[in-house]
């Protein structure tokens, strides 16, 4: 009973509000071991504070006995996903350093992502988009993707996932198998891609190969139904796309995690139970479950219970728990407490503001 608990809490990455742990994530860190803790806007003031934060995590989830620090995530794409603003320098959307196609550009501002993010005890980073934005209608990836040319997205989300890993930070590979050719947003419906198979693989899958061959630490799944790999289900909750493409085809031996569980896409036919069992069967790792405790709660409750009926194999736990160590092992300091310093981050905030304007200038920005 307690390994079966223990191994489902590592599988699950939990949000709160607040600029300190509410009463209910400091419940579930606990008692349910929960492996990760994803950070928003909603959660960040100030480097000092958002350290503290960390700190704070960090110190319930070992006073709990959890054998592994916390793994701490956060979506900093730069552009209009970046859950850290002022003080911190702010990044242009992914598209202007498309329209630069430099990858060393690129490289650089990995690692100045990984200085942002690391000192603040944050080690892993939900980016690159390697969506391939094809569609203009897309309501949701747009300028987050480094453009229309799947090469492009290939060789620089490569190197965006090479900065940001040689720097101390875990990057993810988003959104799986492709979510850039919709016209619908998954965190309100469920969005569907009819192409063909080899459309499939020479767009949509070519900037993961490259994410792969970089050694990419974590792949984040899309709340989408691609016909070609799975007629009926989203890629979160498919063998067929997970299991079988991702795992078995591309050979991706690390952390699939999915999307927020918590979007509509999900939640307007699956429950949090049923779609963190399903999601894991499918071969997810960690999975997302952005707000609400007692979804979080359920989600945990209800793998518990699949392990115990034998429902969900315990092989399958045991392995994704085990990926998330390792995920961990890789990236998050035993000791894992943040080691913000003001003078460091006056040095870096300098560097980066250069590196800003040189992208701006660079990409026409300032013209």
């Amino acid at each position: 009973m307690r390994e079966s608990w223990r191994l489902a809490g590592q599988c699950l990455m939990i949000g709160f509000d607040g600029l300190s742990p509410s009463a209910e994530a400091r419940q579930l860190l606990r008692e349910q071991a929960v492996g990760g803790v994803i950070l928003f806007a909603r959660n960040i003031g100030d480097p000092e504070q958002l350290s503290a934060l960390v700190v704070e995590l960090q110190e319930i989830a070992r006073a709990a006995g959890q054998e592994t620090p916390l793994l701490i995530g956060i979506d900093q794409e730069g552009g209009r996903v970046a859950r850290l603003r002022e003080p911190w320098i702010e990044w242009p959307a992914m598209r202007l350093l498309g329209r630069v196609g430099s990858e060393e550009l690129v490289r650089r501002l990995g690692g100045a992502l990984a200085e942002q993010l690391a000192p603040c005890g944050i080690r892993l980073d939900f980016a690159p988009v390697v969506d391939v934005d094809t569609n203009p209608k897309n309501p949701v990836i747009g300028d987050r993707s480094f453009g229309d040319d799947p090469a492009l997205v290939a060789r620089l989300g490569a190197a965006l996932i090479s900065g940001l890993q040689a720097s101390g930070v875990a990057a993810c590979a988003k959104h799986f198998p492709g979510h850039g050719d919709t016209d619908r947003d998954s965190h309100l419906e469920l969005p569907t891609i009819d192409h063909s198979p080899d459309r499939i693989e020479s767009v949509e899958l070519l900037p993961f190969r490259a994410a792969l061959a970089a050694d990419v630490a974590s792949v984040m799944t899309a709340h989408v139904v691609v016909r070609a790999l799975d007629e009926r289900l989203p890629a979160t909750l498919s063998p067929r796309v997970v299991r079988d493409v991702l795992r078995e085809k591309m050979g991706f031996g690390g952390v699939v995690i999915s999307d927020d569980l918590e979007m509509s896409a999900i939640t307007k036919t699956w429950g949090p139970g049923s779609a963190a069992v399903r999601a894991l069967a499918a071969g997810c790792d960690l999975l997302l479950m952005c707000h609400s405790a007692d979804a979080q709660a359920e989600a945990h409750e209800a793998l518990v219970k699949a392990v115990e009926a034998e429902a969900l194999p315990v092989k399958t736990i045991e392995d994704a728990a085990r990926r998330v160590r390792r995920l961990k092992e890789r990236f998050v300091p035993r000791e894992a407490r943040p080691q913000w310093r003001e003078a460091d981050w006056k040095r870096v905030a300098q560097s980066h503001r250069l590196l800003a304007e040189e992208i701006a200038s660079r990409s026409g920005a300032l013209a």
